[in-house]
């Protein structure tokens, strides 16, 4: 196992632990001997990993602390603007400058494309990643029994493209997209598949900043169909570039943080990472 995907299944399992028994507020050594590994050696991967303690990453993930993030992020565009992003340039430069597929290449099935894909490492576990020329097209956290899931789906949306393995061309993205120096996600081109609606909910889930969280109600106002709550949570779903389409901001409105796709816990670990790299300066 790749000491990243270890280091990540141990800190995890610790959030689980921490999590189920917040109101016993274990010790760092309870948490440590949990997870079998030296109460050190537990509080410095955990803290290189996010950034902050355990205690004090627990409070990023409470109803409390989410509810407050939920205020703030009403409007979602006066919150991307408040964060110097502006939430049309983001857009353009993630999702609609760059591109969706044309009628034609969705009829076809990607017919005269080449998609390249690989899986690798990543401070979340392990990760699937599928590029064409044009941008990423796929992107899914994996694990080892998911892995074969991932290149059917695959298949199955892009049946006519030519699809084959490349890790070299697939790392420099994973290495774009997860590196600690990296300021601007927004430059990533995507290039995806999707219904009109489906795309206005992905539009606008890049319009929330990291280190924010928003809800399915707040996405439905944004996109001018505050009714359609239900469908939004569908298209969320449905999202087919995780991570960088960020569906995992999306909380329900009590500050319970709620399904997703790739793990309930994985969502955890999302959140409150980017809140605690957001509190400490260390994402934009």
């Amino acid at each position: 196992m790749d000491q990243e995907t270890y280091n990540y299944e141990k800190i995890a399992r610790a959030i689980e632990y921490i999590s189920e028994n917040v109101k016993t507020q274990p010790s760092l050594f309870e948490v440590a001997e949990e997870v079998n590994i030296s109460q050190f050696h537990f509080q410095r991967m955990f803290t290189e990993w996010a950034g902050v303690s355990p205690k004090k990453f627990l409070q990023y993930i409470t109803a409390d602390y989410l509810k407050e993030k939920i205020k703030e992020s009403t409007n979602l565009i006066e919150l991307a603007e408040l964060a110097g992003l502006s939430s049309q340039s983001r857009v353009y430069d993630l999702f609609t400058g760059i591109e969706a597929v044309t009628p034609q290449e969705f009829k076809t099935g990607g017919k005269g494309l080449q998609i390249r894909y690989g899986f690798h490492q990543t401070p979340f576990g392990e990760c699937f990643v599928a590029v064409t020329e044009r941008g990423i097209c796929a992107m899914a956290f994996v694990d080892e029994d998911s892995r074969a899931h991932q290149l059917i789906l695959l298949g199955k949306k892009w049946h006519f493209a030519t699809i084959e393995p490349n890790q070299k061309v697939t790392e420099s993205y994973i290495h774009r997209i997860f590196s600690p120096n990296l300021n601007s996600l927004e430059k990533l081109p995507l290039m995806v598949q999707g219904t009109n609606f489906q795309l206005k909910v992905w539009e606008a889930l890049l319009t929330i900043p990291q280190g924010s969280v928003t809800t399915y109600q707040q996405i439905a106002n944004s996109i001018g169909n505050p009714k359609a709550v239900r469908a939004v949570g569908t298209a969320v779903g449905d999202n087919p570039v995780a991570y960088l389409i960020p569906c995992h901001r999306v909380i329900r409105k009590e500050g319970i943080l709620g399904e997703y796709r790739w793990g309930s816990l994985r969502k955890k670990a999302l959140i409150g990472w980017e809140a605690a790299k957001m509190d400490a300066g260390l994402v934009s």
